[in-house]
């Protein structure tokens, strides 16, 4: 059996934490536990009219990809729920094609 990963295609992230407050729900987690935490990567002047500024979503230990969702045919709730829809949960080899296709600001996130 194949093994599942979350792909996070943060070209296109945000930063609105929906994929945190989902997840959190989803959990019941404590205000000071995450499954999913966003960080931020600058911003910063890289040259000219060039900047770094990107919104990273990052799974966390307590991420297990929503298994009881998924296991119901349900998306796990980071995915559902991401506002900008760049997360996709996926058989590991096929996510890993799509990353390697695209080749720039992905990752992929496997439990």
């Amino acid at each position: 059996m194949s093994r599942n990963g979350l792909l996070i295609d943060y070209e296109y992230c945000t930063g609105c934490h929906s994929c945190e407050v989902s997840c959190k729900n989803e959990k019941n987690l404590s205000k000071d536990k995450w499954g999913i935490k966003m960080t931020e990567v600058g911003p910063w002047n890289v040259e000219g009219d060039k900047w770094e500024w990107n919104y990273v979503p990052v799974p966390t230990q307590l991420c297990d990809l929503c298994e009881d969702r998924v296991a119901k045919g349900e998306k796990p709730a980071c995915a559902l729920h991401c506002l900008g829809q760049c997360m996709e949960v996926g058989p590991v080899e096929e996510l890993a094609k799509k990353m390697t296709d695209k080749g720039t600001k992905m990752a992929l996130f496997v439990p």
